[in-house]
């Protein structure tokens, strides 16, 4: 007599109901790794697309090129990377007229100084010192008021100015600050420009900034003479042709022989994003040991409680067999109770996942994304790790002599 999927599914929740706490307690292992894993996936994957999105400056076919990159992942490397030479406002001057790929062509350098204006002032404020299209590569900044400066007042050092909307709430509150004058380091700037609000990224204010000429800006900085050179062409593949184009230029004018290596470094939005993922993949991978470690500790405990049931149903499973049942049948009976105790456990451990995602965006300024196939995913889990811990029990369950079962109970 061979006993239906219905029947054994039916017989499998009846044990699982019978033993209501025992479940509860071999339940707890797979909620804690399914709910971690996901979890982890959704900050990863949340960190991953707002890095994409809004963390690297660039677009698809633009760049930077500069004395140090943007990133560096080493102590080593910083001490190798600081013996390099600066780049002088000369560098853009040059790439600008000699580079036939490049489109647009801008640089850019930043400092910190506190911010005055009639009594009042801001202090930590970032001081960027720009040329004019230096803000239309890597993503257009938009103004809210008034306009930007020219390339003539950039290179001749006019005392003029755009705010960021930080500077006007916190100096201008409820007042038009178009035409007023703010003190940097002992120098008046005359507000030509209010940006357009940015907000906050990782919880970090986009919004607290004044952009100065860059010719002014070192003026305020005459030490650190050091810029970046911002590039936009019309194409990716025009892209690599300028970016070949500026290594040739900058290492003429940094006179470096054919043998040795750029003293320089090329940022892209894929070159930063790829820095940005190897530094979170060593991360994400250790937090995916430690999970696994208490999937496994979960599917131990699964076999244990499985094994125990087995020695408890030993007359159950003699009776089953004297009746008729197959082995395939007790197997697939114990198997599936081993999945049902996994599976919901996983499902479980995504709501418990789905919560701690929705705290992490709630209550902190890391975001996080619960996506569609995380369920696929912590479903999956879960309900492998009921087949590979239940298989054991299940097969010891199977081969049990139905004439020895059947005296036991006696």
């Amino acid at each position: 007599m061979r006993i239906s999927v219905s029947e054994t599914t039916s017989l499998a929740l009846d044990s699982l109901k019978r033993n209501a706490f025992r479940t509860f307690l071999t339940l707890l292992g797979n909620i804690i790794a399914v709910s971690t894993i996901i979890a982890i996936i959704g900050t990863i994957e949340g960190l991953n697309d707002y890095v994409k999105e809004k963390i690297i400056p660039y677009g698809a076919t633009d760049f930077t090129v500069s004395r140090r990159p943007d990133i560096v992942t080493s102590w080593k490397e910083f001490l190798k990377l600081r013996k390099r030479r600066r780049f002088p406002l000369s560098y853009y001057r040059k790439v600008r007229e000699r580079c036939l790929s490049c489109e647009k062509v801008g640089a850019e350098d930043t400092g910190i100084a506190p911010v005055f204006y009639k009594g009042k002032f801001l202090e930590e404020v970032t001081i960027k010192g720009e040329t004019s299209l230096a803000r239309e590569i890597g993503g257009v900044r938009d103004l809210a008021d008034g306009r930007p400066f020219t390339e003539e007042e950039a290179l001749s050092g006019a005392k003029v100015c755009t705010i960021g909307w930080d500077i006007k709430e916190g100096l201008f509150p409820g007042q038009d600050p178009i035409g007023k004058r703010i003190r940097i380091r002992g120098k008046t700037f005359k507000i030509i420009g209010v940006e357009a609000k940015r907000g906050k990224v990782m919880g970090i204010s986009q919004d607290n900034f004044v952009s100065i000429p860059i010719k002014a800006f070192y003026s305020l900085f005459p030490r650190r003479v050091d810029i970046s050179i911002l590039v936009h062409t019309s194409s990716s593949e025009r892209m690599q042709e300028a970016m070949d184009e500026v290594r040739g230029i900058l290492r003429s004018l940094r006179h470096l022989s054919p043998s040795a290596e750029d003293d320089f470094s090329f940022s892209t939005s894929e070159s930063m994003l790829k820095i940005y993922k190897n530094l979170t993949s060593t991360l994400f991978l250790a937090m995916i040991i430690i999970s696994s470690i208490s999937l496994l500790v979960g599917g131990i405990v699964v076999m244990n409680i499985m094994l125990v049931s087995v020695t408890e149903r030993i007359p159950e499973i003699g009776l089953r067999r004297a009746v008729g049942a197959r082995r395939s049948d007790i197997m697939g009976q114990f198997l599936l109770e081993a999945m049902f105790l996994t599976t919901l456990g996983g499902i479980v451990g995504l709501l418990l996942g789905g919560g701690i995602i929705y705290l992490i965006n709630r209550f902190s300024p890391l975001p996080a994304h619960m996506k569609i196939w995380f369920i696929f995913l912590g479903l999956a889990i879960a309900g492998g790790a009921g087949v590979v811990f239940g298989i054991y029990p299940a097969s010891k369950a199977a081969n049990l002599n139905p004439v020895e079962a059947l005296r036991s109970e006696m």
